[in-house]
């Protein structure tokens, strides 16, 4: 298996670079919901509609103070290997072996202080807002295994009036093991209430990202309006 190599500058170098991909690319990286604490290790799963689900749920991460990782195809991991300095590892579909190696590799990582790994249950991207996948039991089998919570979480990009496109994570509640449907059910729903966001009001900006055209020339309206109010 490919394992994560988060230390290390090359590592450091790009964090930085996702973070200035994501910021330059949308409007906000916007939450709602309570990310909880993972002193004790956490699994978190989510639906995969997009090429940045990776770099998202980095910065998620990030931002909540977790350690995280995130179990990626190994195919893929191997055609884009600066993954694993995101914290990716890899797992091959279809062979029991290597699912029993990513299985104690992400034990040990879930042990680990604030330790968290992120799961994509559908296996494959799925773009658009159309219907999930069949989730696979990964999620389930990692959870009874390490003896910690799952947390569901949905990401969607939606343009809500602006240049650029705003990207909403919506965050469940933390529970225990339960049958596959469960996890999908948990995920659908965040998504369904997700669909139904018209603005950001009810979310809190975790990563500010760029202002598009008619924002950059409101503000500069406001500042002359300002200037002009104050006799300057």
């Amino acid at each position: 298996m490919i394992r994560a190599e988060k230390r290390g500058l090359w590592a450091a170098v790009v964090r930085g670079y996702v973070r200035r991909k994501l910021a330059s690319a949308f409007g906000g990286l916007w939450v709602r919901g309570v990310l909880p604490d993972a002193r004790h290790g956490l699994v978190v799963y989510a639906n995969h509609s997009s090429w940045w689900d990776g770099f998202v749920i980095h910065e998620l991460g990030r931002a909540a103070g977790w350690d995280s990782y995130a179990v990626m195809e190994e195919e893929n991991l191997a055609k884009y290997p600066f993954h694993t300095k995101l914290g990716a590892f890899s797992v091959r579909r279809g062979d029991a072996r290597s699912a029993l190696t990513t299985l104690k590799y992400a034990r040990s990582l879930l042990s680990q202080p604030r330790g968290v790994v992120f799961i994509f249950p559908e296996g494959q991207l799925r773009p658009g807002d159309g219907p999930l996948g069949e989730f696979e039991r990964g999620v389930e089998v990692l959870q009874r295994a390490a003896h910690v919570p799952a947390l569901p979480v949905s990401l969607r990009y939606a343009f809500l009036g602006q240049e650029l496109p705003e990207v909403l994570v919506d965050v469940g509640t933390p529970h225990g093991p339960d049958t596959s449907g469960r996890y999908r059910a948990e995920v659908e729903a965040l998504l369904r209430r997700g669909r139904e966001v018209r603005s950001t009001d009810e979310y809190r900006l975790l990563v500010p990202g760029r202002r598009g055209v008619r924002e950059r020339w409101d503000a500069v309206r406001g500042a002359q309006r300002r200037l002009l109010k104050e006799g300057v």
